[in-house]
């Protein structure tokens, strides 16, 4: 029997994930991260991105979960994902996403003086982010 850890990936409006998983994988500020049971404790940063959650004992296929950014905490035997936001793999909408990357690049172009440049950068990074993703699930074949 594989050794697990429990994962729950929580966003502000609801939990998204919750069970067992023998391995994850998350976007973290300073580049990805791998985690398996076991793993030293640790606290950081995520940045918008997928992650994805190895179910324990082959029940079923990767988990594909798009956070905006939030922390992880990891302890040996439990991971928690509190994102910002965060949408179910399948549930991702390109047309969606295309149509935020467009604004966020058409409002840094303006350059206005009433222009939120950091937040225009953010929807920007977090439009190509879940854009990404998409393709990667596609790779996948979910």
């Amino acid at each position: 029997m594989a050794m697990t850890m429990h994962v729950d990936v929580v966003s502000g409006e609801e939990s998204i994930y919750s069970g067992t998983a023998e391995f994850l994988v998350a976007p973290a500020e300073g580049g990805e991260i791998g985690v398996y049971p076991r793993h030293a404790p640790l606290l950081a940063m995520i940045k918008p991105g997928p992650v994805r959650i190895v179910p324990a004992n082959g029940a079923g296929e990767e988990v594909f979960v798009f956070v905006s950014g939030g922390m992880i905490e990891v302890q040996p035997h439990v991971v928690t994902i509190l994102a910002d936001t965060a949408v179910r793999g399948g549930d991702l909408d390109e047309a969606k996403a295309l149509e935020a990357k467009k604004q966020a690049e058409e409002a840094l172009s303006n350059r206005s003086a009433n222009l939120d440049y950091a937040k225009a950068q953010a929807e920007l990074a977090e439009a190509v982010a879940q854009l990404a993703a998409i393709q990667k699930l596609r790779k996948k074949g979910h």
